[in-house]
């Protein structure tokens, strides 16, 4: 580790030149792909529902994706993760451009990545480790319809531990809530809400604008 007196301004000028700016405090850090397919003459979002037996988020849906691994690119975790996921070629997988991305209240930030599904749906029979099923939806359906939205509260949970006499105010230090918005589309008996449906209609939002 560099010190005080093995720093000069050249030096410190040579780290700062090769530092590539991260969100701080952000723990965990994925990348999904937002796959569009083509279906009986229509383009179609692919969706997956996740395994049952995987122990974070079971059941739910979402993009295909995960967690971005050390030394890998969030547009290379998005083309891996997808191609894993439901059983494809890389080569069968082309990415348009990267999309926008989220930054949750839990310390994590998820990229996301535009691209196409170039198979029939119908030849994609993902990995059942990982995936209970895939369903697309119609991206005219997400062109016309807008999403179901709420708030949730998001309080700070005062710890007895804390060193309130270091801070002005105290343990009366007003703490700045947070509101966070939850969104929903219901399609065919399917929910897709939550980091999903928000990176989905962003996604449409940019189409629409």
């Amino acid at each position: 580790m560099s010190t005080d007196q093995d720093l000069n301004l050249e030096k410190i000028k040579a780290k700062v030149q090769e530092i590539k700016p991260m969100p701080v405090d952000v723990k965990n850090r994925f990348s999904v792909m937002i796959p569009l397919i083509k279906r009986d003459g229509e383009i179609h979002l692919l969706f997956e529902e996740r395994a049952f037996t995987l122990r974070n988020q079971p059941g739910e849906i979402s993009f295909p994706g995960g967690r971005i691994e050390d030394g890998e690119s969030p547009r290379d975790t998005a083309l891996r993760e997808t191609s894993e996921e439901l059983l494809i070629s890389e080569d069968e997988i082309e990415i348009f451009s990267e999309g926008d991305f989220v930054v949750n209240p839990y310390a994590a930030i998820i990229h996301s990545f535009i691209g196409e599904i170039k198979i029939d749906f119908d030849k994609i029979s993902p990995s059942l480790d990982e995936v209970e099923k895939v369903f697309t939806v119609p991206l005219s359906y997400f062109l016309e319809t807008k999403p179901k939205s709420y708030k949730i509260d998001l309080r700070v949970e005062r710890n007895e531990d804390f060193p309130y006499h270091l801070i002005p105010n105290g343990i009366n230090y007003k703490f700045r809530r947070g509101r966070e918005e939850v969104l929903f589309y219901e399609f065919d008996g399917h929910i897709i809400w939550g980091f999903t449906a928000k990176i989905a209609r962003r996604f449409v939002e940019k189409l629409m604008s």
